[in-house]
């Protein structure tokens, strides 16, 4: 059964808490998929994991590019899993697809945004009663991970 995770951001913006969860993923050897609300964000994401910190990046592509089945990381719009990813980050008010196919799922919220909060509430009872444990954590103020549920 997929292991479900709600990260509830309140300290950090989505750009902040997203690269180190996907080092770790990498870490792992796991195969990442990024599921964003739109192309925009999509695109955003993309530049920004090129760039946000001096030292490093995160390998990734689109799926606008040719090889993106080759990508570790895979930034994407669809609900598809053309790299065959074991983990799905689903962020920015994007709709998860089915996740029986993943080790596991992470729905990230921004908690300063109350569309956003609506749905991860929607998507929480929608896992819950598809049988799916899951689990949430909220940020606390020195940006930690606090298990709330």
């Amino acid at each position: 059964m997929t292991e479900i995770l709600f990260y509830h951001l309140t300290e950090s913006t989505l750009e902040d808490a997203l690269p180190p969860l996907l080092e770790r993923s990498l870490a792992r050897d796991w195969r990442a998929v990024v599921q964003t609300g739109s192309e925009e964000r999509r695109d955003s994401l993309d530049q920004h994991l090129w760039t946000f910190r001096d030292d490093s990046f995160v390998a990734h592509g689109t799926d606008r590019d040719p090889h993106a089945a080759e990508q570790p990381v895979l930034l994407t719009t669809g609900s598809g899993n053309p790299n065959a990813a074991d983990i799905r980050f689903i962020v920015d008010g994007a709709r998860a697809p089915a996740l029986d196919d993943y080790q596991r799922a992470v729905f990230m919220f921004d908690g300063h945004d109350e569309a956003q909060v609506a749905l991860a509430r929607d998507d929480w009872r929608a896992v819950r009663s598809a049988g799916h444990q899951a689990t949430y954590w909220q940020q606390t103020p020195d940006r930690r991970w606090q298990r709330k549920a």
